[in-house]
Protein backbone atom coordinates (compact mmCIF):
# COMPACT_ATOMS: atom_id res chain seq x y z
CA UNK A 1 0.00 0.00 0.00
CA UNK A 2 1.28 3.57 -0.91
CA UNK A 3 1.71 6.11 1.72
CA UNK A 4 -1.29 8.08 2.63
CA UNK A 5 -1.84 11.30 1.56
CA UNK A 6 -2.48 13.10 5.06
CA UNK A 7 -4.62 15.90 5.49
CA UNK A 8 -3.54 19.55 6.40
CA UNK A 9 -2.58 20.13 9.46
CA UNK A 10 -6.02 21.82 9.90
CA UNK A 11 -7.59 18.64 9.39
CA UNK A 12 -8.78 19.38 5.94
CA UNK A 13 -8.41 17.25 2.86
CA UNK A 14 -6.08 18.47 0.19
CA UNK A 15 -9.92 19.15 -2.25
CA UNK A 16 -11.13 22.64 -3.24
CA UNK A 17 -13.93 23.14 -0.82
CA UNK A 18 -17.00 24.14 -2.64
CA UNK A 19 -20.61 25.76 -1.83
CA UNK A 20 -22.88 23.89 -3.83
CA UNK A 21 -25.11 27.10 -4.24
CA UNK A 22 -22.34 28.79 -6.01
CA UNK A 23 -22.46 25.67 -8.87
CA UNK A 24 -23.37 26.51 -12.23
CA UNK A 25 -27.32 26.29 -12.74
CA UNK A 26 -27.01 22.70 -14.35
CA UNK A 27 -25.11 21.03 -11.63
CA UNK A 28 -27.62 22.79 -9.08
CA UNK A 29 -30.50 21.31 -10.88
CA UNK A 30 -29.27 17.18 -10.77
CA UNK A 31 -27.42 18.08 -6.92
CA UNK A 32 -30.05 20.28 -5.42
CA UNK A 33 -28.14 21.75 -2.40
CA UNK A 34 -29.57 22.65 0.50
CA UNK A 35 -33.24 21.54 -1.01
CA UNK A 36 -35.56 19.89 0.92
CA UNK A 37 -36.56 16.07 -0.06
CA UNK A 38 -39.37 13.75 1.75
CA UNK A 39 -38.02 10.34 3.47
CA UNK A 40 -40.62 7.39 3.20
CA UNK A 41 -42.38 8.98 5.60
CA UNK A 42 -43.00 12.53 4.10
CA UNK A 43 -40.88 14.27 6.45
CA UNK A 44 -38.45 17.21 4.77
CA UNK A 45 -34.63 16.55 4.78
CA UNK A 46 -32.21 19.04 3.76
CA UNK A 47 -29.88 17.95 1.12
CA UNK A 48 -26.08 19.02 1.52
CA UNK A 49 -24.74 22.19 0.85
CA UNK A 50 -21.11 21.90 0.96
CA UNK A 51 -18.78 19.55 -1.44
CA UNK A 52 -15.54 19.07 -2.25
CA UNK A 53 -14.13 19.07 -5.57
CA UNK A 54 -12.52 16.19 -7.16
CA UNK A 55 -11.11 17.24 -10.26
CA UNK A 56 -10.40 13.49 -11.64
CA UNK A 57 -10.30 9.94 -11.21
CA UNK A 58 -6.29 10.16 -10.92
CA UNK A 59 -6.72 11.98 -7.38
CA UNK A 60 -9.81 10.04 -6.16
CA UNK A 61 -7.63 6.77 -6.73
CA UNK A 62 -4.49 7.86 -4.89
CA UNK A 63 -6.39 10.42 -2.12
CA UNK A 64 -6.54 8.26 1.45
CA UNK A 65 -9.51 9.25 3.26
CA UNK A 66 -8.28 6.90 5.90
CA UNK A 67 -5.45 4.39 6.29
CA UNK A 68 -7.54 1.97 4.41
CA UNK A 69 -9.90 3.19 2.79
CA UNK A 70 -9.43 5.67 -0.77
CA UNK A 71 -12.51 8.41 -2.03
CA UNK A 72 -12.22 5.94 -5.11
CA UNK A 73 -14.15 3.56 -3.37
CA UNK A 74 -17.02 5.62 -1.89
CA UNK A 75 -17.20 7.56 -5.49
CA UNK A 76 -18.04 4.86 -8.06
CA UNK A 77 -21.08 4.79 -9.61
CA UNK A 78 -22.46 3.60 -13.16
CA UNK A 79 -25.04 4.20 -16.33
CA UNK A 80 -27.54 4.81 -13.27
CA UNK A 81 -25.90 8.24 -12.09
CA UNK A 82 -26.35 11.12 -14.59
CA UNK A 83 -24.06 11.88 -17.40
CA UNK A 84 -22.99 15.10 -16.23
CA UNK A 85 -22.15 13.94 -12.64
CA UNK A 86 -19.75 11.34 -14.45
CA UNK A 87 -17.85 13.35 -15.27
CA UNK A 88 -15.03 15.49 -13.58
CA UNK A 89 -14.67 17.70 -11.82
CA UNK A 90 -16.85 15.91 -9.13
CA UNK A 91 -18.84 17.32 -6.29
CA UNK A 92 -19.12 15.13 -2.71
CA UNK A 93 -20.60 16.19 0.05
CA UNK A 94 -18.40 16.50 3.05
CA UNK A 95 -20.14 13.61 5.28
CA UNK A 96 -17.63 11.82 3.14
CA UNK A 97 -14.74 12.19 5.46
CA UNK A 98 -17.31 11.08 8.53
CA UNK A 99 -18.03 7.38 6.63
CA UNK A 100 -14.57 7.23 6.15
CA UNK A 101 -13.94 7.07 9.51
CA UNK A 102 -16.48 4.79 10.45
CA UNK A 103 -16.00 2.34 7.72
CA UNK A 104 -12.01 2.86 8.89
CA UNK A 105 -13.59 1.17 12.60
CA UNK A 106 -15.72 -1.53 10.71
CA UNK A 107 -12.68 -2.66 8.51
CA UNK A 108 -10.34 -2.83 11.48
CA UNK A 109 -12.48 -5.05 13.64
CA UNK A 110 -13.40 -7.13 10.50
CA UNK A 111 -9.96 -7.98 10.26
CA UNK A 112 -10.02 -7.91 5.84
CA UNK A 113 -10.62 -5.77 3.19
CA UNK A 114 -14.21 -4.45 3.13
CA UNK A 115 -15.54 -3.73 -0.74
CA UNK A 116 -18.25 -1.24 -0.93
CA UNK A 117 -20.60 -2.14 -4.03
CA UNK A 118 -21.36 0.28 -7.10
CA UNK A 119 -23.60 2.69 -6.68
CA UNK A 120 -23.00 1.85 -2.55
CA UNK A 121 -21.11 4.79 -1.70
CA UNK A 122 -22.16 8.40 -2.59
CA UNK A 123 -24.85 9.05 -5.18
CA UNK A 124 -26.13 12.50 -6.56
CA UNK A 125 -30.08 12.94 -6.02
CA UNK A 126 -30.61 12.23 -9.92
CA UNK A 127 -29.16 8.89 -9.37
CA UNK A 128 -31.89 6.59 -10.47
CA UNK A 129 -31.65 4.71 -7.75
CA UNK A 130 -31.78 7.68 -5.10
CA UNK A 131 -35.63 7.40 -3.54
CA UNK A 132 -36.88 8.68 -0.26
CA UNK A 133 -34.13 10.81 0.81
CA UNK A 134 -31.42 7.80 0.53
CA UNK A 135 -28.95 8.50 3.27
CA UNK A 136 -26.48 7.86 0.24
CA UNK A 137 -27.30 11.35 -1.29
CA UNK A 138 -25.54 12.40 1.98
CA UNK A 139 -22.49 10.39 1.22
CA UNK A 140 -23.33 9.45 4.67
CA UNK A 141 -24.29 5.33 3.55
CA UNK A 142 -22.66 2.37 2.63
CA UNK A 143 -23.13 -0.94 0.70
CA UNK A 144 -20.82 -3.48 1.28
CA UNK A 145 -21.43 -6.76 -0.42
CA UNK A 146 -17.78 -8.52 0.60
CA UNK A 147 -15.44 -8.56 3.40
CA UNK A 148 -12.53 -10.33 2.61
CA UNK A 149 -13.52 -13.72 0.57
CA UNK A 150 -17.35 -13.61 2.05
CA UNK A 151 -19.75 -12.47 0.16
CA UNK A 152 -22.65 -11.07 2.40
CA UNK A 153 -25.56 -12.54 0.78
CA UNK A 154 -27.07 -14.96 3.12
CA UNK A 155 -29.03 -14.15 6.36
CA UNK A 156 -26.44 -15.78 9.04
CA UNK A 157 -23.43 -14.30 7.12
CA UNK A 158 -25.06 -10.61 6.89
CA UNK A 159 -26.28 -11.14 10.62
CA UNK A 160 -22.60 -11.75 11.90
CA UNK A 161 -21.56 -8.58 10.65
CA UNK A 162 -24.43 -6.40 11.10
CA UNK A 163 -23.73 -7.35 14.79
CA UNK A 164 -20.17 -6.62 14.81
CA UNK A 165 -21.01 -2.90 13.42
CA UNK A 166 -23.76 -2.31 16.01
CA UNK A 167 -21.18 -3.63 18.58
CA UNK A 168 -18.13 -0.83 17.56
CA UNK A 169 -20.37 2.25 15.60
CA UNK A 170 -23.00 3.27 17.87
CA UNK A 171 -24.21 5.84 15.83
CA UNK A 172 -25.03 2.84 12.73
CA UNK A 173 -28.17 2.56 11.43
CA UNK A 174 -28.56 -1.18 9.21
CA UNK A 175 -31.15 -1.93 6.82
CA UNK A 176 -33.23 -4.57 8.15
CA UNK A 177 -32.54 -8.58 6.16
CA UNK A 178 -35.34 -9.44 3.27
CA UNK A 179 -36.15 -9.07 -0.22
CA UNK A 180 -38.53 -6.12 0.71
CA UNK A 181 -38.60 -2.29 0.24
CA UNK A 182 -36.29 -1.50 2.16
CA UNK A 183 -34.63 -4.48 2.66
CA UNK A 184 -31.43 -5.54 1.91
CA UNK A 185 -30.61 -9.36 1.50
CA UNK A 186 -27.16 -9.00 -0.58
CA UNK A 187 -25.41 -6.52 1.22
CA UNK A 188 -24.78 -4.92 4.29
CA UNK A 189 -26.16 -1.10 4.45
CA UNK A 190 -24.58 0.58 7.23
CA UNK A 191 -25.57 4.54 7.60
CA UNK A 192 -25.25 7.23 9.30
CA UNK A 193 -28.56 9.57 8.94
CA UNK A 194 -28.76 12.86 7.43
CA UNK A 195 -25.27 14.34 7.71
CA UNK A 196 -24.91 18.37 7.27
CA UNK A 197 -21.36 18.64 7.48
CA UNK A 198 -20.07 22.15 7.01
CA UNK A 199 -16.29 22.64 7.60
CA UNK A 200 -14.62 25.09 9.72
CA UNK A 201 -13.38 26.68 6.69
CA UNK A 202 -16.69 27.29 4.67
CA UNK A 203 -17.81 31.24 4.10
CA UNK A 204 -21.46 30.73 4.95
CA UNK A 205 -23.86 33.17 2.95
CA UNK A 206 -27.01 33.94 5.43
CA UNK A 207 -29.61 33.53 2.02
CA UNK A 208 -31.52 30.34 2.36
CA UNK A 209 -30.67 27.83 -0.30
CA UNK A 210 -33.67 27.14 -1.57
CA UNK A 211 -33.74 30.75 -2.80
CA UNK A 212 -34.19 32.95 -5.87
CA UNK A 213 -32.00 31.97 -8.86
CA UNK A 214 -27.87 33.10 -7.93
CA UNK A 215 -26.93 33.49 -11.22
Amino acid sequence: MSEPELAEVTGTLPLPLVDGCGLAAELRALLRPGELVADRRGRPRQLPRWFYQVDSWATALDLHLTPRFCLWELIGVDVRETPLLRTFPRYVPTAVTVLAAHLEVFRQAAGAYVHIAGNGGYRSPAHRLSRFASRHCWASAANIYRVGDILLDDRDVLGRYASLARSVLPACWIRPYGSGDGEADDHLHLDFGYLLVEPTESESDPRPANGPDRD
